[in-house]
């Protein structure tokens, strides 16, 4: 290995990748070599290499395709893959083609932060409940494109909503219980759930929370948008279902247990459906207006995530993945789809840091004999600040089982990378990792064929014809970067399964192509990354952060509309604008989100605003919106001449990087005010305590 090199397979022609590159030689007559030729082949035969995925990895159907994808097939409008295709995509999780899957071995484990409430769940009684759930869903009146809703914790019962859902062909939205009422409302409000799943309670922290008050002020909302039944699952016994009261708005209310036990004894059905039918409802949030509802389809999530994990992360039946997540997050959904390769989960919910502060996490590994572990960038480089070294012998943790850890949420940083290699066994694949909610999924992935390198990203997926852009270029003349090393921004120029099949509600598809399209043109992704590739043989990206108004402190992704949202709310008398970015500068270890304020004629900022405006940010939306800095624009908010906030400059400011903006700046002034300020800053900071 080279002095950059951490790790390298210890067999790489024994994993799945090295026997589907073996299987595209055989069937094409090729002597494609690596890695890098496999990946090349894959993106310049998009219809091929999707069908022959489709096949090798194993995707179970009633009906098989008439064609992959249209010879000239666009990216925008949506190509249709797998056309004249059905399918169910919770019968390819519950009944795993291409996996020899006992029914009587553990499917799932739910954990919390009390050791003593493990709940194991074998693929017979999974199924069973699956059968359960949906049966009581069909008679409650959820069809095809009926929308259910899970305000809920990462456990069993809502993997079975989940997967009950799909099994009905209904459309699945998960949010994490941690959101508060607006953050909540925001986004059902626009979908109109006519089912809903929430906890009693949630222990998180060391401590139990009820979740009563704020799920009947949501049920309470809903109601008015065609919310029908609410199912309470009883997280913590200790605490009460509410259901009485539910009943009194005038919705069904059910507690979990009962809701399954109610279902007609009927066998468990699966609705068979185009590869194009609607699946998720996840969320991405902008920089106007309310948080985007992504339509995600069966098909396409089911094929990239079985590539993912399959080939690019080498699950199968003997693996087990733990991947730290809420159900708000798009690793949620990712990580459930390891039961499409046999694989077995571990649902984790509450802190990481509890009971056993730093070595939680380690001591579950070694307990479950977890395989494969996801989880943050921040809490590896948490484990690094601590100097926590889970592998040492004081500890007694058999880690050996360990073959993966993926990092994603943001970048991670290059010494964490060295880190992880002391503190994990040295025969571990770590793998930084890269996609988005807009995706569901990976542009940047593991990969057992080539090496990990420090502060890289191991490779682009294969199909994901991604490139690098020139910032500053014009949707009328977009100009790739060639440069090895130049940054720009992350693009994918041919068509993949998972994108979105339009975004939720009147105007779907012109937000759709705003959101992607409108950048660079119709036939470029634009991805909203700041990325480079060190070297354009092998691949590797480093990822450099956001390029748009998108925020993601530790990982939670939100958009500074939710900030302005609530500032309209409350501060409507105090606050003129404002403008709310992520500053992540390279010596930062995550992203901090910055707010600053312009203040109305006659109202001063100080030190109670600033508190105020933390404390209801926190209760309207979580406590991981609340803005790391919040200060007064004294120059202004920075705008284009038609009245545009130019959020991304002044967040390449904060950030230490060169500022790049076609727009014609009203106010000049206001962005040099920004760059006075985060100067100051930094002579702040390095000023002696």
């Amino acid at each position: 290995m080279t002095a950059s090199e951490l790790w390298r397979h210890s067999d790489p022609e024994g994993t799945q990748m090295w026997k589907f590159l073996q299987h595209v030689n055989s069937k094409y007559g090729l002597s494609l070599a690596d890695y890098p030729d496999l990946y090349k082949w894959s993106v310049d035969n998009v219809a091929d290499f999707w069908g022959d995925v489709w096949h090798f990895a194993g995707i179970k159907a009633s009906k098989p395709f008439d064609q992959v994808l249209s010879p000239d097939a666009p990216m925008f409008p949506r190509p249709d893959f797998f056309a004249g295709a059905r399918l169910n995509f919770a019968e390819n999780l519950l009944f795993p083609a291409n996996a020899d899957v006992d029914e009587n071995a553990v499917a799932v484990i739910t954990a919390t932060e009390d050791d003593n409430a493990l709940t194991e769940t074998t693929w017979a009684e999974l199924r069973d409940q699956v059968r359960r759930c949906s049966n009581a869903l069909r008679a409650a009146g959820v069809k095809e494109n009926s929308v259910v809703a899970g305000f809920v914790a990462n456990h069993v019962q809502a993997l079975v909503a989940l997967l009950s859902a799909a099994t009905l062909g209904a459309i699945w939205t998960g949010i994490s219980p941690d959101n508060g009422v607006s953050a909540v409302l925001d986004r059902l409000v626009q979908i109109r759930p006519q089912v809903l799943f929430s906890d009693n309670a949630t222990l998180y922290n060391g401590k139990e929370w009820s979740g009563k008050a704020k799920t009947l002020e949501i049920v309470e909302a809903l109601k008015q948008h065609g919310l029908e039944t609410v199912v309470i699952v009883k997280g913590l016994p200790s605490f009460e279902t509410g259901l009485d009261e539910f009943r009194n708005l005038g919705v069904t209310a059910e507690e979990y247990d009962s809701f399954l036990s109610s279902s007609a004894d009927q066998p468990l059905v699966f609705s068979q459906l185009p590869p194009s039918h609607p699946l998720y409802v996840l969320y991405s949030s902008g920089t106007t207006g309310l948080p985007k509802a992504i339509v995600h389809t069966a098909a396409g999530t089911l094929l990239q995530h079985k590539k993912e994990l399959y080939l690019h992360c080498s699950l199968s039946p003997a693996s087990r993945m733990l991947y730290f997540t809420t159900t708000s997050w798009m690793m949620h959904h990712w990580s459930v789809s390891a039961l499409s390769c046999g694989a077995s989960l571990v649902l984790y919910s509450g802190s990481p840091f509890k009971p056993h502060g730093y070595l939680s996490l380690p001591i579950l590994l070694s307990k479950l004999k977890v395989t494969h572990f996801g989880t943050s960038a921040a809490y590896l480089t948490a484990l690094e600040a601590n100097n926590i070294i889970p592998v040492a012998a004081e500890h007694k943790l058999d880690l050996s089982g360990l073959e993966a850890i993926y990092s994603t949420a943001s970048p991670l940083p290059p010494s964490t990378f060295s880190f992880v290699y002391q503190a994990f066994p040295p025969h571990v694949n770590l793998a930084s990792i890269t996609g988005g909610t807009d995706i569901i999924s990976l542009f940047g992935a593991p990969c057992p064929l080539l090496p990990v390198k420090v502060g890289e990203i191991q490779c682009a997926g294969l199909g994901m014809a991604i490139a690098v852009m020139d910032s500053s270029s014009s949707s009328a003349n977009p100009e790739l970067i060639t440069t090895e090393g130049e940054e720009g921004d992350l693009v994918c120029l041919k068509p993949f399964p998972c994108q979105p099949l339009t975004f939720f509600g009147e105007g779907g598809q012109e937000k759709y192509k705003a959101a992607y399209f409108e950048r660079f043109g119709v036939n470029i992704w634009h991805h909203g990354d700041f990325v480079k590739i060190p070297d354009a043989r092998t691949g590797g990206l480093v990822m450099l952060g956001r390029s748009d108004g998108v925020l993601k402190p530790a990982g939670v992704r939100f958009g500074s509309a939710e900030i302005y949202n609530v500032l309209a709310r409350h501060f409507a008398r105090e606050v003129e604008e404002a403008v709310c970015v992520g500053r992540r500068r390279e010596r930062d270890r995550d992203e901090t989100v910055c707010l600053f304020v312009v203040m109305k004629e006659g109202a001063e900022f100080g030190q109670e605003v600033r508190k105020r405006i933390g404390e209801v940010v926190r209760r309207e939306l979580s406590a991981r919106h609340v803005p790391g800095v919040i200060e007064e624009a004294k120059g202004g908010v920075p705008k284009t001449g038609n009245g545009k906030k130019i959020e991304v400059a002044v967040k390449q400011i904060l950030s230490g990087m060169r500022v790049k903006t076609n727009a014609s700046v009203a106010n000049p002034e206001a962005l040099e005010w920004f760059e006075g300020w985060a100067r100051r800053e930094e002579e702040r900071e390095r000023l002696p305590n």
